[in-house]
């Protein structure tokens, strides 16, 4: 079984996935996956370089994240947000599917996909149930620019240009609220280990 975790920027999945690491739970992170793809000497980075130019290169030839992210988010149309996304999102997907059937292979009760975009994506549709980590907008925009190293304004961009916090519980099977204390984190993370297991063992009905 196959458990997409998302949530905002700065929700903290990744803590949260190494909760469930703790208890069992492999785990893949699209993020990781869309670094990969973008590495010198991959194909999606030469496109990205043909398109914004050097500008969007370090001096070793890898990818200027930041300078990137600052073209694509003061473009108000999203043109390039959606060209970027139509070079990387397939490329990604592949290599995904490769890692989760990797980690399926070991044997766990079902395996964590966390991805940042898995509705905007369309990742959900290799998932069985969604996983949103909520945490409220203030604090959203408070560690997104603590983490950064951005000002309040561009962390409130950041947050704006996502999924609204609105429609992605909507979308969710499942919520655990972040904004509180690691202990209780880590209380709501075992609770739903325990109905994975639970779910993992019951034979799929349509």
């Amino acid at each position: 079984m196959i458990i997409g975790l998302t949530g905002g920027i700065a929700s903290g999945k990744s803590t949260v996935a190494r909760a469930f690491e703790a208890l069992g739970a492999p785990w893949v992170d699209a993020d990781d996956v869309a670094r990969e793809v973008v590495e010198p000497g991959e194909p999606a980075l030469a496109e990205i370089a043909e398109r914004f130019g050097s500008g969007v290169l370090n001096a070793d030839g890898s990818l200027d994240r930041r300078a990137l992210r600052e073209i694509v988010f003061k473009d108000e149309s999203e043109n390039e947000r959606r060209w970027l996304e139509s070079v990387t999102h397939p490329r990604i997907r592949e290599r995904l599917i490769a890692h989760l059937e990797r980690l399926a292979a070991g044997g766990a009760p079902y395996v964590l996909l966390v991805s940042p975009l898995l509705f905007e994506s369309g990742q959900y549709q290799m998932a069985d149930r969604a996983l949103v980590i909520d945490v409220p907008e203030a604090l959203q925009i408070e560690r997104t620019a603590a983490r950064d190293d951005v000002d309040a304004a561009q962390a409130r961009a950041i947050v704006a240009a996502q999924m609204p916090r609105a429609e992605r519980l909507a979308r969710a099977d499942d919520v655990l609220d972040n904004g509180g204390s690691e202990t209780e984190m880590r209380r709501q993370v075992a609770e739903l280990d325990r109905q994975y297991r639970e779910l993992a063992l019951t034979p799929h009905r349509e």
